[in-house]
């Protein structure tokens, strides 16, 4: 269903454009991340959980960065993902103001778990594309996600 907004045909399909975008990023999540709450995980936790898997212990104000959150709302994730034993925060020696975030074995196990099945779901979502249009559908996502500027 698009837009009921009577304006412009510019203005009616940029909208038309920013609800398809937004259902089918909806659709996809739901898809993706039903499973999360096997593992009694949100959204949010896991996507804590899959960054320090990947990237390594962070800082708390770089991992707040690549979850697009607030450090107040990074800060209250740690701390209950710290309570279940899946992290662990460490202050930094030489300025107690930063914080470094680690996974603990636990967490590290369960993510591990978790990753195969998520990648999974995802991969099968995606193989309605081919391989050309999910690699353009990146560069539209990249392009529009920095504002229309060109990516490089």
């Amino acid at each position: 269903m698009g837009t009921k907004y009577r304006g412009g045909e510019r203005e009616m399909r940029a909208l038309n454009a920013f609800i398809t975008l937004m259902r089918s990023a909806d659709s996809i999540s739901a898809f993706a991340h039903g499973h999360l709450k096997d593992a009694g995980l949100t959204v949010s936790q896991f996507a804590a959980l899959e960054a320090l898997y990947h990237c390594g212990d962070l800082c708390q104000g770089n991992l707040a960065g690549k979850l697009l959150r607030t450090m107040g709302s990074v800060t209250s994730l740690i701390a209950g993902l710290e309570r279940r034993g899946l992290v662990k925060r460490v202050r930094e020696p030489g300025d107690k103001r930063f914080v470094r975030v680690g996974l603990t074995q636990k967490g590290r196990g369960l993510i591990g778990r978790i990753m195969p099945r998520h990648v999974g779901l995802i991969t099968r979502r995606f193989q309605a594309l081919s391989p050309a249009e999910q690699e353009r559908l990146r560069e539209l996502c990249r392009k529009l996600g920095k504002g229309g500027r060109p990516v490089s």
